[in-house]
């Protein structure tokens, strides 16, 4: 028999938290989380999402054993501002049993039912930043930092409960080589010319500082048409500025200002922590902190991780701004991939943007949705 237990304490937030440090044990693919991190990503009085969201967590257990566990969570801004009346869910794993997964998908659906909401649906998380959708293909490549990885088996357990498929997202990568400069190096000098742009660099995190709230706000007015899009807020701003930014290489960070100096498109580009975050195990210290600064200095696969261009320039070349920045970047580093995070399979914008490189769908990922 299944029982299913709302976490309450510290120690059950830990037990939420390292779950899947069993489940997926041995695994190749897997990247697990620094656990103090993922701790904290939960802590009603340190993440600031939760100003306009709220969560319950459940872990399910059999034969006094961890089994699954499930996040259920409530994004008011998105039902209230947007009139989505959305149930969430992510953070859903489980052993292959078909009786846990649904005790644990009952409950998000209680939830729903009981604030009115209209459907639920997952995997996601708080906000567009959060990770994504249940792997449907692409299992024997390595997971990254910034997306969920799950075994072949999860797919069967969301149809066999009556889910169906909302949104289907592409993870694409391609090798670096294949960013020939000839295909942008004279459209750069075009673009700039012809709307009176031009490119910014940085050395150092502090010279980024100033221009990150900026960057959010752009990230706020590129994404605003996109179905799955939830805003970020100012308090969210300051979190994901403190949290993130000093964590990227400065020179992966590129910016397009206008004669202005008004933002009009950025890029931010991550060293893949994979393989260092493996070695780590969930903890920074002793030695965890080392291969992730090892990773972020060394590394010679990146993932594009946020591109955001200004409504008024979408398709007028500007990327070929930020490509040809990063070509110099890319070369001078040594890198040899390129990966894409998940990205709308409905977003032909992005997809045009990479179409010259030659991209390779490697993974394919999903949400699926029941109504309430």
């Amino acid at each position: 028999m299944v029982t299913v237990k709302q976490v309450q304490s510290k120690s059950d937030l830990k037990d939420f938290v390292k779950f899947p440090f069993s489940l997926y044990k041995g695994s190749p693919y897997w990247v697990p989380p620094i656990i103090k991190d993922e701790m904290e990503s939960f802590d009603k009085s340190k993440n600031p999402v939760f100003e306009n969201a709220e969560a319950e967590f459940f872990l399910a257990y059999k034969d006094n054993k961890i089994v699954g566990r499930i996040a259920a969570i409530i994004n008011w801004l998105e039902v209230n501002d947007q009139g989505l009346k959305k149930m969430r869910f992510g953070w859903f794993d489980f052993v292959d049993d078909l009786e846990v997964s649904k005790a644990l998908l009952d409950k998000v659906w209680e939830i729903g039912v009981a604030n009115q909401l209209n459907y639920m649906e997952g995997p996601v998380g708080f906000s567009n930043l959060d990770k994504v959708g249940v792997l449907i293909e692409g299992f024997d490549h390595i997971g990254t930092m910034i997306t969920w990885y799950n075994h072949p088996y999860y797919q069967k357990h969301y149809e066999h409960h009556g889910l169906v498929k909302e949104k289907e997202y592409l993870e694409n990568k391609f090798p670096a080589a294949n960013a020939d400069p000839k295909l942008f190096e004279k459209a750069n000098e075009l673009i700039k010319k012809r709307y009176g742009l031009r490119e910014m660099n940085f050395e150092k995190s502090a010279d980024i500082m100033p221009w990150v709230d900026k960057m959010f706000d752009l990230f706020n007015e590129s994404y605003a048409r996109l179905s799955s899009f939830v805003r970020i807020t100012d308090i969210q701003k300051e979190y994901f500025k403190k949290k993130y930014i000093s964590f990227i290489n400065p020179e992966f960070i590129k910016f397009v200002v206008d004669e202005e100096d008004n933002l009009v498109a950025f890029a931010i580009v991550m060293p893949s922590f994979s393989e260092a975050l493996q070695k780590a195990n969930g903890k920074l210290f002793p030695f965890g902190v080392f291969h992730l600064l090892n990773a972020k200095k060394n590394s010679k696969d990146v993932i594009f991780y946020l591109i955001g261009i200004h409504p008024k320039y979408q398709n007028k070349g500007v990327t070929a701004i930020i490509f040809n920045e990063y070509h110099y970047t890319f070369k001078k580093r040594g890198v040899v991939n390129c990966i894409r995070t998940p990205e709308l399979e409905e977003n032909m914008a992005i997809r045009q943007m990479w179409k010259h490189f030659d991209p390779v769908t490697h993974k394919r990922r999903r949400t699926y949705k029941k109504e309430l």
